[in-house]
């Protein structure tokens, strides 16, 4: 596999621009002319660069994933979603799954994308301009103190998002930002930026590589640390997993008894009793009655952990 070295860095198209994620590199100015072989070389050297680019921003997602939690925790606020074009695709995407996931409740789950639901399957790129609809959106769905909202737009200057979260913020709402552009003003709409530096494309301008990569993994490290911190996490299982399908019901059972110390057959009877609910159907396992079960979930603000250590101490 022939290698090609760095030439140092152009600019797309001739012209001077300042974000990082639209320069043109002339490591890459030839791929046109590689081998099937050394392209995907290339693009795999930029989704390892894009990965990478999330160590940085630990300190950033640790800060913006503790303020959601205390804003989250105990409450009914809701959790936004916000974006345009690939963003607002893989922003889409990570809150789609909460519901089955960890139980997140569709009525704490807003989707706020440019050109709305729509650009889900197809591109609405004119829509990212519509400064008017983002702000609409915080408007319509009353969004404030008590919700979180999570802005995420890989230049960082995306008209549409940067309106919506500097509507959301002035709202009350904590607001998060998520850029791929060092200076990006997203960064400093939101309450909490986060700079994923992914630097500049295999590809130039075409952000649904390193910098949609970086993007997806930090989405799934921010939803994920706030279901873990929400208590829907124990002992590394999904406890408030929908248990919809019989592969997840086969999940749902073996969970029970390892946390209960059961066999499957008295997992899947708890199971029955609780309503298919993971959370009670471990206490119910554990001894506990069906209203015993529910009562010590809600003293113990749904931590099953501490829940089963109160029932545990009385027995």
């Amino acid at each position: 596999m022939t290698t090609h070295s760095p030439k140092g860095q152009g600019v797309a198209g001739g012209r001077s621009d300042a974000r990082e994620t639209e320069w043109r590199l002339d490591r890459y100015a030839g791929l046109e002319g590689w081998a099937v072989e050394e392209a995907l070389g290339a693009l795999q050297e930029g989704q390892m660069r894009a990965v990478a680019a999330l160590l940085p921003a630990m300190d950033q997602l640790t800060v913006a994933v503790t303020a959601a939690i205390e804003t989250l925790r105990g409450g009914k606020g809701r959790l936004v979603y916000a974006g345009a074009g690939t963003s607002g695709r893989l922003a889409l995407l990570d809150g789609t799954e909460l519901g089955p996931t960890f139980g997140w409740p569709d009525e704490r789950l807003v989707f706020l994308m440019a050109g709305g639901e729509a650009a889900a399957a197809k591109a609405e790129e004119g829509a990212e301009d519509d400064e008017d609809a983002g702000r609409e959106g915080i408007a319509r769905h009353q969004i404030g103190a008590g919700d979180v909202v999570l802005g995420v737009a890989a230049s960082g200057t995306t008209r549409y998002t940067r309106a919506l979260i500097i509507a959301a913020r002035g709202a009350g709402a904590t607001t998060v930002g998520l850029a791929n552009n060092p200076g990006a003003p997203l960064l400093t709409d939101a309450e909490y930026g986060v700079l994923l530096r992914t630097g500049p494309e295999v590809l130039a301008g075409s952000t649904r590589l390193g910098a949609g990569t970086a993007q997806k993994a930090a989405l799934n490290m921010f939803s994920t640390a706030l279901m873990i911190g929400l208590k829907k996490v124990h002992l590394g299982y999904m406890v408030d997993m929908l248990p919809t399908n019989e592969k997840l019901r086969q999940r749902a059972a073996g969970m029970v008894a390892d946390i209960a110390g059961c066999d499957l057959a008295a997992a899947g009877a708890a199971l029955a009793r609780s309503g298919d609910r993971i959370k009670p159907a471990v206490m119910i396992a554990a001894g506990a009655e069906p209203a015993e079960a529910e009562a010590l979930l809600g003293q113990a603000e749904d931590d099953l952990g501490a829940a089963l250590a109160a029932f545990r101490a009385a027995r």
